[in-house]
């Protein structure tokens, strides 16, 4: 069937959106034309009002209504300790947990050379000036267990040990509740690697 013009646009903007093919672009858009006009408005109001409303911090590169950002602001966290993740959503995860105190750099990405992403293509620049210029006594790497977050967490390993600052990766292994018999050898072994006493 061919769509209207304006819907056909609407269909291919919610394409761009990661992991979203044509029928949940085209339920997407179906879903929006059968909502109210005010509904709506309000909906792309909120999308220009977070593109213009948010930055990224000068500091750390977290997403924020501010530069520098609310955490990098605060004078209640621990500024000896900066824990690397790859995206914001990294860093809102590990503050809902409320126990790490520290500070956050944001790589915004991974290296990822099939992607045609390298070093110099996230903030690893950004984070090693931050090495030199502030009192780090310990770097943790928060990166994901894949290929991309192994390689990127080698490479940084590398460039922070001539500082002489501790470096530390955080533990992965089983999810509560799961079945041990369902789990990867590499979950396993990283499960036990992470092991402590009781």
């Amino acid at each position: 069937m061919i769509y209207p013009k304006s819907i056909a646009t609407l269909i291919e903007h919610f394409q761009k959106f990661p992991s979203v093919g044509p029928k949940s672009a085209q339920r997407m858009a179906f879903y929006l034309l059968r909502m109210p006009m005010s509904e709506v408005q309000k909906f792309a109001q909120s999308i220009v009002e977070a593109k213009e409303n948010t930055r990224t911090c000068e500091i750390c590169f977290n997403l924020s209504s501010t530069s520098p950002c609310e955490i990098c602001q605060s004078q209640k966290r621990d500024r000896s300790t900066i824990c690397v993740v790859a995206e914001t959503k990294d860093l809102i995860a590990i503050e809902k947990t409320n126990e790490y105190k520290g500070l956050y750099h944001v790589l915004q990405g991974l290296i990822s050379p099939m992607d045609g992403i390298g070093a110099d293509d996230i903030r690893i620049k950004e984070l090693l000036t931050r090495l030199t210029n502030e009192e780090v006594k310990e770097v943790i790497l928060a990166l994901s267990p894949s290929v991309e977050g192994e390689a990127t967490s080698l490479y940084l390993s590398k460039l922070i040990k001539p500082f002489g600052i501790k470096i530390s990766r955080i533990a992965f292994g089983l999810p509560v509740g799961a079945d041990l018999e369902y789990a990867d050898e590499i979950t396993i072994a990283r499960a036990i690697e992470g092991r402590h006493e009781i």
